[in-house]
């Protein structure tokens, strides 16, 4: 597995070896003896698995607040998503900055992302199917949400917020200045 570093501290692109012959391809999403081994000792409880049928569905910026606070391990199963993390860790170096990658299901990209992330991503094809692994079980009283197109973060999601596909929770969540962020950053020794 090829592991990547990004200029967010803690959020790292996985890219997992593939295995192929004229059927197709083989490849271990996941491993934790191989996570481990690499330092990456995450717990994952839960998988989820969604489907945006058009493109420019946009999903996030979501988060859970602790004690349900989640990391997740996302990857597409189909299609093309553009994936992105935000940190929102008070006392941050980093904190309002973001990263986007592109995880396609040719690509094989997984995007790790820590506790203390906004988490969201926009399709860039119809019928895209993003896969992600959770540390915490989904707790409807911790989850909350950031605006996907809040100025101050500014997040080049590549399409015009307008024609962005939201849901109603999104359409109205409020900016990342008008949360409190229960999330406290711990420098790395």
């Amino acid at each position: 597995m090829k592991i990547e570093q990004t200029v967010l501290e803690g959020v790292l692109i996985l890219t997992p070896a593939r295995f192929g012959d004229e059927r197709g391809f083989f490849s271990e999403s996941w491993n934790r003896k191989r996570m481990e081994a690499a330092g990456l000792a995450v717990e994952f409880v839960q998988d989820n698995h969604s489907l945006s049928v058009q493109a420019g569905t946009v999903r996030g910026l979501h988060f859970q607040t602790p004690p349900h606070a989640q990391a997740k391990l996302v990857r597409c199963g189909r299609g093309c998503l553009y994936d992105v993390a935000v940190d929102i860790r008070k006392g941050s170096p980093s904190y309002g900055h973001w990263i986007g990658v592109e995880l396609s299901a040719q690509n094989g990209k997984q995007l790790l992302i820590p506790e203390g992330f906004l988490h969201g991503f926009v399709t860039r094809e119809a019928n895209t199917e993003i896969i992600y692994k959770c540390s915490d079980y989904y707790a409807p009283d911790c989850d909350r949400s950031v605006r996907f197109d809040d100025p101050e973060i500014g997040v080049d999601w590549g399409i015009l917020p307008e024609l962005a596909v939201l849901s109603e929770k999104d359409r109205t969540a409020p900016t990342l200045a008008e949360c409190s962020s229960p999330f406290i950053y711990e420098a790395q020794l």
